[in-house]
């Protein structure tokens, strides 16, 4: 595992809002406050101390305000991407003399304000998409216009995810609630079911935690940080297998007595109507996650693990400032990196074939961090891959052990191999990230000391929308 941050002009030194790997090709394209989406081609360095490169290939220029999110169709032939003043713009790959370029195929106009978040759907016909109006919408491609309006929400709508499966779309909001909508098709369409979501659960509160003095707490702890979190983006994300959704932006209390922490949930498709599993241990707010695409084989390392799967699945949560790795079948993360970027982390993307991982920040650059051959484990074949997950659709569920949360933030935690870590000084941009044998406490209540060795940071304070 080697990597670091690129330091490029990735879009005029200004913030970097979003990105995503192409496919096919695996090109990454980047999106920022220069209103322009910019396409890099990403190699690997021979030397084993030095990062990948990133080389420059072309910009697309149409949108006249800062890019928020941009996402490639499942087939990889188009791409949507959502900007301020409510744009949404959808790209299609057209063959040219001297290769392929993307052209603008469509405009969709509807929402009044910025667009935060969008996700395809898994055959790429539709598309999700939230926004700074507090509305959600779904798109029909074919057609270029609304398919149905999500408007529940109270406050803006930060995130949004479309269930592989088809079955669920997902929406993450600074009114402090999740949202999950189940398509109950209203009759055929030209032959096809006309898909129709409607909410079926509003995940907001949790039940109280039992207090030392075992008196009750006066309301139910909220589940989410309310819209003083200072970012635009509370991306979540489905597993790739669907058999689990993670939602950032969590906060939660043991007891009446102690503070809040950092989480994420993870909610099981047995029971999307609370949260199975959290993920606690960020010394910030967790802003994005994002899915491994590629399933791997079991190891066989943890007898104990929380997920029963008969595979693996990796993936990662960036919070304001630092980026956790985590696979199923191990409860600490496998890898941690910190002091990344000088300003908020905005969005993550992994590589078709698990090669590269990068995130984007609003410091104007972003990290790449690629993986060695089977260092993450072994891939499932596409085969065994699909069998697989066709079994687990079958069992419609996924399984955890009995538990309310992980244990890696309690006090006395056992100290926690990380393979990486990148470091931060004061007189340099953000350096490479290092192989590191140290075992390192994750940042927790109890180790706050250790982040008062870093260089300070400033507060994060997101840009007024007129």
């Amino acid at each position: 595992m080697r990597g670091g941050t690129v330091q490029v002009n990735w879009h005029d030194t200004q913030p970097v809002l979003t990105l995503d790997f192409h496919s096919p090709t695996g090109v990454l394209a980047t999106g920022g406050a220069d209103h322009d989406i910019k396409l890099w081609l990403i190699k690997p360095e021979e030397s084993e101390k030095k990062h990948p490169t990133v080389l420059y290939q072309n910009s697309l220029s149409y949108h006249s305000s800062a890019v928020n999110v941009l996402r490639f169709s499942p087939s990889g032939d188009h791409l949507a991407s959502g900007a301020d003043g409510g744009e949404l713009v959808i790209w299609k790959l057209q063959p040219t003399d001297d290769g392929q370029t993307w052209k603008v195929l469509k405009t969709l106009l509807f929402h009044r304000k910025d667009v935060l978040d969008l996700q395809w759907s898994p055959d790429g016909a539709h598309l999700i998409s939230g926004s700074v109006d507090n509305s959600c919408i779904i798109w029909d491609l074919n057609k270029g216009s609304v398919h149905q309006i999500l408007d529940a929400h109270l406050h803006y709508v930060q995130g949004v995810a479309w269930d592989p499966l088809g079955q669920y779309v997902a929406s993450l909001s600074s009114d402090r609630t999740c949202r999950i909508y189940a398509n109950r098709p209203q009759g055929k369409h030209k032959g096809n079911e006309k898909l129709n979501y409607v909410c079926q659960h509003v995940l907001t509160k949790s039940d109280p935690p039992k207090s030392d003095d075992s008196k009750p707490l006066s309301s139910k702890p909220h589940l989410f940080h309310d819209e003083t979190l200072p970012s635009f983006f509370r991306r979540l994300s489905w597993s790739p297998d669907g058999t689990f959704l993670l939602v950032p932006a969590g906060t939660y209390k043991y007891s009446c007595a102690s503070e809040a922490v950092n989480t994420a949930y993870i909610l099981s498709r047995r029971d999307l109507s609370r949260p199975a599993v959290q993920l606690p241990g960020a010394s910030k707010p967790i802003v994005a996650v994002r899915f491994c695409p590629v399933l791997f084989a079991l190891r066989g390392s943890n007898s104990a693990g929380f997920f029963k799967l008969p595979y693996r699945v990796i993936f990662a949560l960036a919070t304001l400032n630092s980026l956790y790795i985590y696979d199923t079948e191990s409860m600490p993360p496998i890898a941690i990196f910190a002091g990344l970027h000088y300003a908020a982390i905005t969005d993550i993307a992994w590589s078709l074939d698990a090669k590269y991982l990068s995130l984007s920040s609003r410091d104007g650059y972003c990290t790449i961090i690629e993986f060695e051959n089977d260092e993450l484990g072994q891939p499932l074949s596409t085969l065994e891959a699909s069998k697989a997950t066709e079994e687990k659709a079958n069992e419609s569920s996924i399984e955890f052990e009995a538990m309310d949360h992980m244990d890696i933030d309690k006090k006395n935690t056992p100290t926690v191999s990380i393979e990486t870590v990148a470091k931060t000084t004061e007189e340099n941009l953000p350096t490479n990230a290092t192989k590191s044998s140290d075992a390192v406490k994750l940042p927790t209540d109890s180790t706050k000391s250790s982040d008062a060795k870093k260089p300070t940071k400033k507060r994060i304070t997101p840009i007024a929308i007129n």
